[in-house]
């Protein structure tokens, strides 16, 4: 699952044969705002990246929803407003806000109270009619443990959340224990240069492993070719890698967009069966 930053890096994983993406809050801060992902970016921003973002393709959408922007009510309208935007399911997590990247340092968790709190009103939110599913996150590894991040895992799964993720686990035995304890699908993140091990998908799934996100990867490598380009371009020279102009435009969408047109063009010219009736009839 390569995650997604904007609709055009959306629709290049469609298209790439993906069958499902996640907005990611790193990337989104990133392209967004050039700013890091520290809890800086709101909930009306990323809903507006999202509704862009699920417009533009048909494959399933996970929503990084952060720490559902306040109390429980702010966590209800938060999953209320991603399922209304178009996300198959929202992320929240147990950070205590402002959060920031789980693969930096610094973070901070909330109490257990709290966590099972933002869940509990995330679930209920499903229950209560919002088409969405809901994933739980909980960031305890990296600041109090393995076992209360083992704790809160499964407790989110026992609230009724559809999918848990724990952030950062930092051995393959460690991954291996979460998907054998938590009784629902489990999320694996693999952040380049993070504290998780980058297994092969297929390693993943013996692990016991569902879903797979690659959140930084289709980010760092559009900025590592932006670099390049402009390198060259400094230098005076021709960017080297660049997509061919007729391959662009039919990413960005105009052969569709032309092909419509045409469409409708000839539709308007063809003859029409209409009949307007006796020209000398009286309207009231």
């Amino acid at each position: 699952m390569p995650c997604c930053f904007d609709a055009l890096s959306a629709r290049l994983i469609e298209r790439a044969g993906f069958q499902l993406t996640f907005m990611s809050g790193f990337s989104v801060s990133a392209a967004r705002l050039a700013l890091p992902d520290t809890g800086l970016i709101s909930y009306a921003e990323m809903l507006d990246q999202g509704r862009n973002i699920t417009q533009a393709v048909e494959i399933p959408v996970i929503g990084d929803a952060d720490t559902g922007y306040g109390n429980t009510m702010n966590v209800r309208r938060t999953v209320e407003g991603y399922a209304a935007a178009g996300f198959a399911c929202a992320m929240i997590e147990d950070q205590l806000a402002p959060k920031r990247c789980g693969h930096t340092r610094g973070k901070e968790i909330v109490d257990r109270a709290e966590a099972l709190s933002r869940i509990r009103a995330a679930v209920e939110s499903r229950e209560g009619g919002a088409e969405i599913l809901i994933m739980a996150r909980t960031d305890a590894r990296g600041v109090a443990g393995f076992s209360e991040a083992l704790w809160r895992a499964q407790a989110f799964a026992d609230l009724g959340a559809d999918f848990v993720f724990v952030e950062a686990p930092v051995s393959e035995a460690e991954m291996e224990k979460i998907c054998r304890t938590v009784p629902v699908p489990q999320l694996a993140n693999m952040v380049e240069g993070g504290d998780t091990p980058i297994l092969p998908p297929q390693k993943l799934e013996t692990l016991g492993y569902k879903l797979a996100a690659y959140p930084l990867t289709l980010l760092s490598s559009a900025v590592a070719a932006m670099q390049r380009a402009l390198s060259d371009l400094a230098k005076g020279v021709p960017a080297r890698e660049v997509l061919p102009f007729d391959e662009l435009r039919e990413v960005v969408g105009f052969d569709a967009y032309d092909e419509v047109l045409t469409r409708d063009a000839a539709e308007s010219n063809a003859p029409s069966d209409f009949s307007g009736g006796d020209d000398t009839e009286t309207r009231d």
